[in-house]
C-alpha cells in the first residue's frame, strides 16, 4: 500500500490510501472479507500515528462498523484516516473504507498508544516523509490499477 496526505502542511488533512481487491481477498461470493477490510483500516489509521505525530505505536482498541457490503470485482477502494484526539500517549483515529464514487462502505475508530520518540527511534521509526510529487486522488486510483514488478531475492 501507499499512503498520502490528502492536503500536505494542512495538520487536519486526512491520509489516504488506495486498493484494490481481488477474488483471492473474499469471504463471500464477490464479497471482501471483513478481517481484510479491518487490517485495510488498521493500516492506513496507522499511518496518521506514523505522518501526523512522528512516531510509531501499537493499536489497543479498533471499533468496526460495516455498513454495506465490499465488492471484490468493481475496483479500487478509497481509505482514508484523520486524527481525532490525542491525550498524553493515548491517540483516537477515524477512518473509512470507500468505494471511488465516494459511498462510505466501512467506519472505523481506531485507539493506539504511541511510543515517546526515544522508544520509537530505539524499535527503528524512521521519520514519515512524503514523496515529492502531488498527485491527485483520481491519479493515485489510476497509478494503484497499474501492475507493480519487483524483483525476487533470496
Amino acid at each position: 500500500m501507499s499512503f498520502y496526505e490528502e492536503d500536505p502542511g494542512n495538520e487536519f488533512a486526512d491520509i489516504v490510501s488506495v486498493w484494490i481487491p481481488t477474488q483471492n481477498h473474499q469471504s463471500w461470493i464477490n464479497t471482501l472479507h471483513g478481517g481484510m477490510q479491518a487490517t485495510l483500516l488498521d493500516e492506513v489509521c496507522g499511518w496518521v500515528v506514523f505522518k501526523k505525530l512522528q512516531t510509531s505505536g501499537v493499536t489497543a482498541k479498533m471499533e468496526i462498523r460495516y455498513k454495506n457490503a465490499v465488492s471484490t470485482v468493481n475496483g479500487p477502494l478509497v481509505l482514508r484516516a484523520r486524527l481525532k484526539s490525542e491525550y498524553h500517549h493515548v491517540v483516537a483515529v477515524e477512518g473509512e473504507l470507500a468505494d471511488v464514487n465516494g459511498n462510505i462502505l466501512t467506519t472505523c475508530e481506531c485507539t493506539y498508544f504511541s511510543f515517546p520518540e526515544e522508544k520509537a527511534r530505539e524499535m527503528g521509526f524512521v521519520e514519515a516523509t512524503l514523496a515529492e510529487e502531488d498527485l491527485t486522488l483520481e491519479e493515485v486510483i489510476e497509478r494503484a490499477k497499474q501492475p507493480v514488478y519487483r524483483p525476487l531475492t533470496l
